[in-house]
């Protein structure tokens, strides 16, 4: 269990960056959702040990991050949004330089580094130098380095970016199996993603928490309220535009209303996505 209580961060230019934020995440896979600017990398960075925590208490297990930081890196893996690497270095090379500096011994590097290679899709360029990989065979490196050591923390920011439908996929794999008995944190701007494999899910805004909750609690209460409506139609007033949607390029809206807003309207399953625009919607944000 991590433990986050009355969290805040405000940046030297004055920024609030997180406000408040209070979370209890369980193990298992769990999502942070919300727009650019919500808080979602700096509440990652904090977790991470990347910047200091400015007031507030943030626990992992008996770990107290203001008081143990190193403790917490003991045990942690990283992906941030982006990473640099050493040029002249090979994938197989780096990650087992990686290996060294987190301690892990020679028979661990040994079984570890051909295992994530495999897992990740680098098994056949893992003597290639990274630097000259493209974005999405960087990005599974990023995932394979975050991975070593057994970590019982995984926070990983965007890991999905640049990957191919077949890479997230094989990608969703091994996270999903990872997760059985460890926490996994992870952001994506992808609803789809963190609807199939987060049990969890905190939404965030302007560096706040709107709400947090399973994910299918987070849905369950929208069932019979979303509606596939035609662009043309009027709506009633108490009917909330949830986003515009595109089938076979025809446009159609998406709406939340507890009753059918038009004649035209078509019953919807709800998702996440739906959940995630209606607390934009209630923050004041159009959609």
């Amino acid at each position: 269990m991590l433990t986050i209580k009355n969290l805040n961060k405000t940046y030297s230019d004055g920024t609030q960056a997180l406000t408040n934020i209070s979370l209890d995440l369980p193990k298992g896979m769990v999502g942070l959702l919300g727009p650019n600017g919500a808080g979602k990398s700096t509440l990652m960075r904090t977790l991470a040990c990347i910047q200091a925590i400015e007031n507030g208490k943030v626990q992992f297990g008996d770990i107290d991050l203001s008081n143990n930081p190193h403790q917490l890196r003991q045990i942690l893996g990283y992906l941030p949004q982006q990473f640099g690497v050493y040029p002249h270095m090979s994938c197989e090379a780096l990650l087992k330089h990686i290996a060294v500096l987190k301690g892990l011994s020679a028979s661990e590097i040994a079984t570890q580094v051909p295992k994530l290679l495999e897992d990740t899709n680098l098994t056949s360029v893992a003597k290639r130098k990274v630097s000259h990989f493209s974005g999405g065979m960087r990005q599974r490196f990023g995932i394979a380095q975050a991975l070593l050591g057994d970590p019982k923390l995984v926070i990983l920011d965007e890991p999905t970016a640049g990957l191919d439908p077949q890479e997230r996929e094989r990608l969703h794999e091994v996270l999903v199996t990872l997760s059985k008995d460890k926490l996994v944190l992870l952001s994506t701007h992808i609803v789809e993603d963190i609807e199939n494999l987060c049990h969890y899910v905190a939404l965030m805004k302007g560096g706040k928490v709107l709400d947090a909750n399973a994910t299918q609690a987070l849905t369950l209460p929208l069932e019979g309220t979303v509606w596939n409506v035609p662009l043309d139609v009027k709506l009633p007033n108490e009917a909330v535009v949830l986003n515009k949607q595109y089938r076979f390029g025809h446009p159609s809206l998406r709406v939340f209303s507890r009753q059918s807003p038009n004649t035209s309207a078509t019953p919807a399953v709800a998702t996440l996505q739906d959940r995630y625009f209606l607390a934009l919607s209630e923050e004041g944000d159009s959609c």
